[in-house]
This record gives structure tokens, sequence and C-alpha cells, in this order.
């Protein structure tokens, strides 16, 4: 099968091409022929060389969410067949033809959406809500602070707090600011000319927000701080900005704050199949009611996946790139 393979890291010029062995299912796995993935932000980060091959004893092929059609079943599996349309979230491998996954990590395609747009749901609609309510707590009434509001996760967070109830404001550039308010924001900030600290407490009448969603990072940090109401939390995803920044821990005290640093790609499999059964539960059939719907930006071929990759890196997407490999 066809594959982006890592031979080294830098620019997109070491996104190669290779023909390698198409994957066997182990008992409860199921093989999916992908029809289209979707880039995030680790994708660019892998290929640099900044987030290590999850699967050393393999080909090192970047890719974390897909959709397509289920072409195997391992020997036990129950819950799927071949045919079924699938998406889901993976730790790698999805810039592939074909990918294994655990049967119980799939989630099916939502009966609205083809496989190739459903590909823009998995990794951003699981990270949003992960973030902002799991563990969050985030619920109806209260109110969220999601930085880079017009990207991936900011669009599905906005649709997110749309549906439980929550009011949202997000951060971005001037260029989105019209994209964010059209998503259904109640608050957008231009970080280039207004300040979201002072922002904020003006739109919840200096009490704050409850919950902030920061993939920024770096002096970001103390500022999310003083957005937030008391008791608040923030939920850190992300590292844009940089890791190592001086931080005053003094200021989360008197606030009774707490910051909690997550992450999808690590976790133990026991663990992302908890959320995708949760999530299967609770927010998939909000997809098939209209209610939920991926954010497309644009859509590239799989042979054209460079210029995506310098799409997502000049900031230029608003909502999800999806890449077809059909």
């Amino acid at each position: 099968m066809k594959a982006v393979v890592l031979r080294s890291h830098g620019g997109t010029e070491v996104l190669q091409f290779e023909d390698i062995p198409s994957p066997v299912p182990g008992d409860y796995d199921i093989v999916v022929t992908v029809h289209a993935t979707a880039l995030n932000r680790a994708d660019l980060l892998q290929r640099m060389g900044l987030y290590p091959n999850p699967f050393p004893e393999d080909f090192d092929v970047p890719g974390l969410e897909y959709a397509g059609v289920v072409k195997k079943v391992g020997q036990r599996v129950t819950l799927w067949s071949p045919g079924d349309k699938v998406m889901g979230i993976v730790a790698g491998g999805a810039y592939a033809q074909e990918i294994r996954v655990h049967e119980r990590q799939a989630m099916a395609v939502p009966g609205t959406l083809s496989p190739s747009d459903a590909a823009a749901i998995p990794e951003v609609f699981l990270t949003a809500w992960d973030a902002l309510v799991v563990q969050g707590g985030l619920t109806s009434g209260r109110w969220a602070l999601v930085h880079a509001g017009a990207s991936g996760v900011g669009s599905a967070a906005i649709q997110i707090c749309r549906v439980i109830g929550a009011q949202i404001a997000v951060t971005c550039s001037t260029g989105k600011v019209a994209a964010c308010r059209e998503m259904g924001a109640d608050a957008v900030i231009d970080y280039s000319t207004q300040d979201f600290v002072d922002e904020v407490k003006k739109v919840t009448a200096g009490r704050g927000v409850d919950v902030v969603l920061d993939v920024i990072g770096g002096d970001y940090v103390d500022r999310n701080v003083a957005a937030l109401a008391l008791q608040g939390r923030i939920i850190q995803v992300g590292t844009m900005a940089g890791k190592a920044v001086p931080f005053n821990v003094g200021i989360l005290l008197p606030k009774r704050a707490s910051i909690t640093g997550t992450v999808l790609r690590p976790r133990p499999l026991e663990e992302k199949v908890a959320l995708t059964q949760r999530f299967i539960r609770e927010v998939l059939p909000l997809f098939d009611s209209g209610q939920l719907a991926p954010l497309i930006d644009s859509r590239f071929h799989f042979d054209d996946i460079a210029a995506a990759h310098d799409r997502m890196a000049a900031n230029l997407n608003i909502g999800k790139i999806v890449i077809d490999l059909v």
C-alpha cells in the first residue's frame, strides 16, 4: 500500500511516498481502507522531528485520524463487518491507504456524511469535548475561553459550547474574526489589537471564565489565570508559543484554580477506548441531528500533502484541512 514514510526530518521535502506492507488485523482489530485523513499540528511537529514516532519498531508514518471503510476484521471482532463506514483517532499511521485499529476505537461515520468529510471530525471534536466538558466540567450557563478560535479545535469548541448551552469567547487573528462570529462565538477577540483578559472581564461582567482551552502556552499562561473565574480550570492541550516560560504559581491560589495538561496521543489504549465509547454515546448522535458538523477549510489530494502542510504552517486555515486518498 502507499504511505507517507518519514526517513528524515525537516521541511515538506521529507514527506516521501513509499509502498509498504498492508496491515494484518489482530484478533480484536479491524483494517480500514482510508478514504481521507486530516491535518493536525502534531503532524507538522512529527515531520520536523519534534514528535517521536509512536511505533519505533515500525515505519514512521504520520497521521492522527482517519475515515474510511472496513476491509478486514480480526477473528474476535464483533462490532464491525467489512463494508462498514468508520472513523477514529490513532497515535499515528493515517497517512496511508490502509490502517489497523482496535475495534472499540472506531466510530461509525454519521449517516449524514461521507467518509471523506467525516475525516474532519475525530481529532478536533474529541479534543475539544474532552478538554471542555470531560476535564473542564463546562456546563450550560458557564463561560469558556478558547484560543485559536478559527482552528479545527476552535471551530469544534464553538459548536460544542453552543450545543450544551455554554457561552464562549475565542481569540483569533484579524483575518479570522468574521469567521469566528459566523460560527457562533459569543465574543471574538482579535489578539493583535485587544487584550483577551480585559475583553473577557467585559463580557463576563468581571467574573471571568470557568474553563480555558489553550493550545498556545508561552506568555498566555499567566494571562489565562487572570481571565479565570474563581475555581476555574485551564486545560492546556498545546504549547505553540513555547513550553518553558516563567509562571507565578501564586496567582492560582486566591482563585483556587487549576491547570491540567493533556494530550490524546500517548494515552493507553484502554483510556482511548473509554473516551471513544463515551463520545459515541454522548456526542456522535449530534452529527446525525445536524447540531454538530465538521468545518472543512480545504481539501488536498494525497499526492499534494506537502502543499497541505504549507497551508497549515502559514496559519491560513479556518477549520480542518482534509487529505483525500480516494
